[in-house]
């Protein structure tokens, strides 16, 4: 077995086989990491999350959006029984090691090079433990190593008024500034709620941002969010929800399908929160709360989160 960083794999392998890819980041949620990469064949990568779907016990949701991989996986191992095309590359062991994830990804071919050589090179990345080198009709196998990160969802609703401004605009830039200051902004989800709300401003929509964040840091990201919304927001009602890990408790989800298709109420709101142990916290003012816990329900549910029911 042969350790190399990122700097060593880009100085060793520099020819028309090697697809580097961008970015890889691995949260922790108890016995869960979800696993996201980006890469810059967009839809080629598609057969390779096809392939790692069906191929490896250990990925219970593989799916690809735009140029990001996502793989929710438990920890463990699980050999592979690798055939070419019909089962050419997967995951085949998950662990936690203090503040380090380690994954082995094993593929034929083409697959196998990804495993190592292309995945290595991404930021987030620390080393490789290349096992073999594969290639051509050769095995590849690798244990990819990166930080040990967590998952942090905000919840944001209220932050426009009748005659200005546009929450999911305002959001996202929340995102990319955040992005800027070092922060891993990952996703950004629209949660279409009840459109006969009197309440609304127009299209009664509420936001999720979602973040990778190390444990240290999950403070100071909220709190930067906080005066992001208080420096740009035009309502009295602004609030965030923050849900913290990968999953979504099935009340929550339950919460947020009420909140699309009829009223819901602050105390309801706030109920609820108390008893699943998330923060509510009111920005400006609470109305805000009822819609960004909602969208926390649907972070990883973007078809369903737009949907209208009238």
């Amino acid at each position: 077995m042969e350790i190399l960083k990122p700097k060593d794999l880009k100085k060793r392998y520099n020819d028309p086989w090697i697809a580097p890819y961008q970015k890889v980041i691995t949260m922790v949620d108890n016995d869960t990491v979800e696993i996201v990469e980006y890469h810059s064949c967009i839809s080629g990568s598609h057969w390779l999350v096809n392939q790692y779907k069906h191929s490896s016990p250990l990925i219970d949701i593989a799916f690809r959006d735009g140029n990001k991989h996502v793989y929710i996986c438990k920890i463990g191992k699980s050999p592979l029984n690798l055939e070419a095309s019909y089962n050419a590359a997967g995951i085949e062991e998950i662990k936690v090691d203090g503040d380090e994830v380690k994954v082995t990804h094993s593929g034929l071919a083409g697959a196998g090079v990804g495993a190592a050589m292309c995945r290595g090179m991404g930021e987030g990345v620390k080393y490789v433990e290349l096992i073999s080198e594969g290639g051509g009709s050769k095995l590849g196998k690798a244990t990819v190593v990166s930080e040990k990160l967590s998952k942090l969802v905000i919840g944001i609703d209220d932050t426009d008024i009748k005659d200005k401004g546009a929450t999911w605009t305002m959001a996202h830039n929340i995102g990319e500034e955040l992005k800027n200051e070092g922060f891993h902004y990952l996703d950004h989800v629209i949660c279409q709620l009840y459109p006969k709300n009197p309440h609304k401003t127009q299209n009664c929509v509420s936001i999720a941002l979602t973040f990778a964040v190390k444990e240290e840091d999950k403070e100071k990201l909220i709190n930067r969010v906080i005066s992001l919304l208080k420096r740009d927001t035009l309502s009295q009602e602004t609030s965030i929800a923050i849900l913290e890990g990968i999953k979504i408790p099935e009340k929550l989800k339950e919460y947020a399908h009420q909140t699309k298709t009829g009223m819901m109420d602050v105390e309801r709101c706030e109920k609820l929160a108390k008893e699943l142990n998330i923060k509510l916290i009111a920005v400006t003012g609470d109305h805000g709360k009822i819609g960004a816990l909602a969208a926390l329900g649907l972070y990883n549910n973007p078809d369903e989160a737009v949907k209208i029911y009238k």
